[in-house]
């Protein structure tokens, strides 16, 4: 059963980049005891995305604890599920992953169970952000509104659903984050259907209309640059990657979030798990604990505008994130979550790969 359940998880995966884009290739180490009891733990590895968390965050919790974090990324979260269902516990401490595979990660054994005592700051996160399923499993670390941008002085339509992203004005306007789990939703969406579905037929249409979106597609990946350099005018993307084009722009800028009047947008969460076996369980508490401070995280906010369910954090962050047009719309409650879609997933499969080839 685990096997299978492997499988799917790790197709799953495959599909959908998670919230903040690829990474480069890095070290691993650190030799434990072997018992996750902390006795002479002196390093921590951690498995994540690639610029996704300040260089001084980690260097300040060195310091502070007297221990060496090693960090290894992820290029799609493909990577992070196949190490957790392979027993990651004998190479890394922490590993982050997103919620839309926990219902699965939890019943499949592969994660530590939290003892939320040892991590007190968790009493700075929103609880509406972290589920009674996942809490005891996982600590939210960002999270990301996926939605709509377009430049206002060069958009030749104005954008107020998703159903406007296929009108042949915008060919060649649009600068796209790419993925199954991703896309589909918002065709499902479009169409009136379940984000979520399982019916073929009904993600079949989506693909139909994802062809039309395609077709208006410029670019996949880095939407923030090409939008900056003004190659293109239209963004679907992340909130974080907003905050960074419009800081870019400055005095300039243009850009405004689409005022969807009826459509829901995604909302994705990043967290971290302790995997099965993990050898320095002390040490990960002791970050999971550290990147919970307001303070430390609303410091790492500044190089990671994402938004944040840390409500502490916040609070204390600096008045250009809290003021950031890129957090300031009206339909944050008008929103929708990556549910596991179980064996539909090889539907989903099949039908992006068709549009990749298209």
């Amino acid at each position: 059963m685990k096997k299978l359940l492997a499988a799917i998880l790790t197709l799953a995966m495959a599909l959908s980049l998670a919230a903040c884009g690829g990474g480069n290739g890095g070290g691993q180490g650190g030799e434990g005891t072997g018992d996750g009891s902390g006795a002479g733990n002196t390093e921590l590895n951690i498995f994540m995305w690639s610029d996704y968390m300040s260089d001084s965050l980690v260097a300040n919790f060195e310091k502070e604890f007297g221990v060496k974090v090693n960090i290894s990324y992820m290029n799609d979260n493909a990577d992070s599920i196949t190490k957790l269902t392979a027993g990651a516990g004998d190479g890394y401490d922490l590993i982050m992953t997103c919620d839309a595979y926990m219902e699965s990660l939890i019943a499949g054994g592969y994660l530590e169970p939290l003892d939320l005592s040892q991590i007190p700051n968790s009493k700075n996160i929103n609880q509406a952000y972290w589920s009674e399923e996942n809490q005891g499993y996982c600590v939210p670390y960002l999270m990301n509104y996926i939605y709509v941008v377009y430049d206002t002085e060069r958009c030749p339509i104005e954008i107020t659903c998703y159903n406007d992203l296929i009108n042949p004005a915008l060919k060649g306007e649009i600068g796209s984050i790419d993925g199954a789990r991703n896309l589909f939703p918002i065709a499902l969406v479009a169409l009136g259907y379940d984000p979520n579905s399982r019916e073929e037929s009904e993600i079949a249409e989506a693909y139909e209309w994802l062809v039309k979106y395609n077709e208006n597609v410029a670019a996949y990946g880095s939407t923030e640059t090409n939008m900056v350099n003004g190659t293109i005018s239209v963004m679907f993307t992340y909130d974080g990657n907003t905050a960074e084009a419009m800081s870019a722009m400055g005095d300039n800028n243009t850009l405004v979030v689409a005022p969807f009047t009826s459509d829901p947008v995604q909302l994705g969460f990043d967290l971290y798990v302790i995997p099965k076996g993990a050898k320095h369980m002390d040490l990960a508490y002791k970050f999971l604990n550290y990147i919970c401070d307001a303070q430390v995280m609303a410091d790492n906010l500044v190089e990671n505008p994402y938004s944040c369910p840390n409500d502490a954090a916040v609070a204390v962050a600096s008045e250009d994130y809290r003021n950031a047009p890129a957090f300031n719309f009206g339909y944050k409650t008008n929103v929708f979550f990556q549910e596991d879609v179980g064996d539909a997933i090889a539907i989903y499969d099949k039908y992006f790969q068709m549009l990749k080839v298209g």
